[in-house]
């Protein structure tokens, strides 16, 4: 059977590229109709609607448009003609306040690049509610990573004439050896930091993050996947190519204090907990597919939600057989993590020679909840499973999200869920060096978000480490 990956018609159409009302240039008391659309996430590029033209290209103005029912008006900017740009007139770009222009048009939120500037003071009289014991040990920590970064420094520096094979055999030799140590007084100085919040409010852990962030930041974007999780590219933390990092678990960087930096958070318990969950929902797949003796001439309907990259595919879509008995529809609002979990898949296809049966949701929590025609859209199927969106939901969305999933399961069908257990390991990690806010849960209340399901089985497990825990609910044949 010869099936292609299919994209899910049901798309949320709120998300546009160009300025669509009436748009003009405004030129002292003249106004000039013109068509925008984003050329980058500062610029617009523009052509004049009717066949009036501003005399003067390199004078300021102002660019006037509706947002949201609203007249807006936004200046100075000024033209960068341009006759080489497929029929546009050129670019606008502004000159003193700068604009978000992709926030403008895909959210219609009207963001100031500088706008941070506005917040300074308040940002630097939060110093003054930390308390003494933090600044110390935050202090501390700040002088031996910079003795640390140094010695590292200098060490590259001693052998940077070597051949490349030697070069990396020398650094591989000072990370495995003083590298270690160097990761031992970072997990000291976690369990120091454990005591010294120990008995922080929710308000005080917020306080003292950002606190520390800001101390650190020199250092925290010497990792590229630290990096990433502060800056939040993308809006949120946990993205694909966070998740993809996590996966690969290397040593990435131009320097040997970088690569360490990269690592370190990597083989915190929270990153090995993720890696071992990819392991167990593979073997679930596997064994649910043989429990459930699924017809002859049917596929093993595979629903994942929140997918992200899905590089779990690699472990499951393996021979030809694989591609024929499985059908999986990968579920995310990032369109990008649905464009990396396809060229997944594309390259898997080209390694097997097999086609996919595969379709690719963009969709958001909103939408499974909201929207009345996606569970007839979706169809149902044998196993559904979503390990890194529900620590992101509070207890009420999170039960109705359960519930809406419990419906597209088939009868004698099973879902798992992950959340990170109250307990975990890395949570001072991720709150103070990576600015990822999970809501953690205890076994209790991860079991409250299936109290609706008239299931006839549910349970909890957990992976090796114990930090992550799966809510697992079959439901009944009958039901």
């Amino acid at each position: 059977m010869e099936t292609a990956k299919k994209p899910f018609q049901l798309i949320d159409t709120s998300t546009e590229v160009s300025l669509q009302e009436k748009t003009f240039l405004v030129h002292g008391s003249k106004r000039f109709p013109i068509h925008a659309e984003c050329a980058s996430k500062y610029s617009l590029f523009f052509r004049y609607l009717e066949d009036q033209h501003i005399s003067i290209p390199d004078g300021p103005v102002n660019l006037l448009f509706k947002n949201n029912g609203n007249s807006v008006e936004l200046g100075p900017c000024r033209i960068i003609a341009n006759s080489h740009l497929n029929g546009y007139g050129g670019r606008i770009v502004f000159t003193e306040n700068v604009y978000d222009i992709q926030s403008l048009l895909l959210d219609k939120k009207v963001i100031k690049l500088q706008s941070a500037f506005s917040d300074l003071p308040l940002i630097l009289d939060r110093k003054g509610n930390i308390r003494q014991i933090f600044k110390e040990y935050t202090g501390d920590l700040a002088y031996d990573l910079n003795v640390y970064k140094k010695i590292f420094d200098s060490l590259d520096w001693q052998y940077r004439d070597e051949p490349p094979e030697v070069k990396e055999s020398i650094q591989k030799a000072i990370i495995e050896g003083e590298g270690q140590l160097f990761f031992q007084l970072l997990n000291d100085k976690l369990f120091t930091l454990s005591d010294i919040v120990s008995d922080f409010s929710s308000e005080e852990h917020q306080r003292h993050g950002f606190y520390f962030r800001q101390q650190l930041w020199n250092f925290i974007r010497c990792s590229a996947f630290m990096t990433r999780t502060n800056l939040k590219p993308r809006g949120y933390a946990g993205d694909s190519k966070m998740m993809k990092m996590v996966y690969a678990n290397d040593y990435q960087g131009n320097t040997t204090f970088k690569k360490l930096m990269h690592k370190f958070p990597l083989d915190q318990p929270g990153a090995k907990s993720v890696r071992n969950r990819r392991k167990i929902v593979v073997k679930m797949i596997h064994k649910i597919n043989e429990d459930m003796q699924v017809a002859k001439g049917q596929v093993f309907r595979v629903l994942s939600v929140a997918c992200g990259p899905a590089e779990e595919l690699q472990d499951i879509l393996v021979s030809e057989q694989d591609f024929a008995r499985y059908h999986f529809t990968l579920l995310d609002q990032d369109q990008l993590a649905l464009e990396e979990a396809s060229r997944i898949v594309e390259e898997l296809e080209r390694k097997t020679g097999a086609k996919a049966d595969t379709a690719f949701v963009p969709a958001s929590v909103r939408l499974i909840i909201a929207n009345k025609s996606f569970k007839q859209n979706i169809g149902q199927f044998h196993f559904i499973y979503s390990l890194g969106l529900f620590d992101y939901l509070t207890p009420r969305v999170g039960s109705i999200v359960i519930e809406n999933l419990y419906q597209l399961l088939k009868p004698g069908g099973r879902m798992v869920i992950g959340n990170f257990h109250a307990s975990n390991q890395s949570k001072n990690f991720l709150d103070y060096w990576l600015d990822w806010k999970l809501n953690h849960r205890t076994e209790e209340e991860f079991l409250m978000l299936s109290k609706a399901i008239p299931a006839s089985e549910v349970s909890i497990f957990f992976e090796n480490t114990g930090n992550q825990m799966f809510l697992e609910i079959k439901k009944s044949k009958s039901d």
